[in-house]
């Protein structure tokens, strides 16, 4: 059996800084079972969900809002204007502003983008980014570059970036992000590795990251957490989710 150690609940702390709980999952164009998706969401109790593969075509606004509030949740930003990453978000972040941003098309293949936004929990600031890397090789590592070049266009000091990379530590986009990024899991293990696939879990090919100066209190997949069952995470979609408790200081 499986036993994992609490994760930190969400709070503000008396110097200002926030404790988060981050969640990324690559979703399936929601194809799978839905309501089972939406109990792994609210059993991870987020403050934040980074999603890929969000619905992209026929209402998909109304599907990923139906997402949202049976999580207990509100669409942030993201969806089809972001080629399919989105973030969800509680009540709990003040949303300073989103954009999403489509990265260069390589022709013959699936356009990529970002789903961004700048939020506040208490006295914390941060940066948040989306992200669903190419199947390609080389275009996955020049979007990796994309993704970090955003990083640091966003004007914040902290951030966090989750997504599905397409590729697990040993790849160059994935070295790429680790390089400069705090990898969640690397930093501070918790839970289990490996995300792909839900069924038989071989490889860690999605990752929550944070910039330097957040402290990453435990990341990983969340098997064995209160109301997380194996049955609804084989269920609601081919990818297992990461979930990750950030402390983020408070603006000076």
């Amino acid at each position: 059996m499986l036993i994992v150690m609490l994760l930190p609940n969400s709070r503000t702390e008396p110097d200002g800084s926030a404790v988060i709980r981050v969640l990324s999952h690559n979703i399936r164009s929601m194809r799978d079972d839905t309501e089972a998706l939406a109990r792994v969401i609210r059993a991870c109790a987020p403050d934040l969900v980074l999603l890929q593969e969000a619905p992209r075509f026929f209402r998909w606004r109304k599907k990923l809002a139906r997402l949202a509030a049976a999580s207990d949740l509100v669409v942030l930003t993201g969806g089809a204007t972001a080629a399919g990453p989105a973030v969800l978000c509680s009540l709990r972040a003040t949303v300073e502003r989103t954009e999403d941003v489509l990265l260069p098309l390589t022709p013959g293949l699936h356009r990529r983008g970002l789903a961004t936004a700048v939020v506040r929990f208490g006295g914390a600031r941060l940066g948040v980014v989306s992200c669903h890397l190419s199947l390609d090789a080389a275009e996955r590592y020049e979007q990796a570059g994309a993704l970090l070049d955003r990083l640091a266009g966003m004007g914040v000091a902290h951030a966090v970036a989750g997504g599905d990379l397409n590729e697990g530590p040993e790849g160059p986009a994935f070295r790429r992000l680790a390089d400069l990024l705090q990898d969640g899991w690397a930093t501070a293990p918790w839970g289990a590795e490996d995300t792909w696939t839900s069924v038989d879990p071989h490889r860690r090919i999605d990752a929550v990251f944070a910039t330097r100066g957040v402290e990453v209190l435990g990341c990983g997949v969340p098997l064995g957490r209160y109301g997380v069952t194996e049955t609804d995470l084989r269920a609601a979609t081919d990818h297992l989710p990461v979930l990750a408790a950030l402390r983020v200081p408070a603006l000076p």
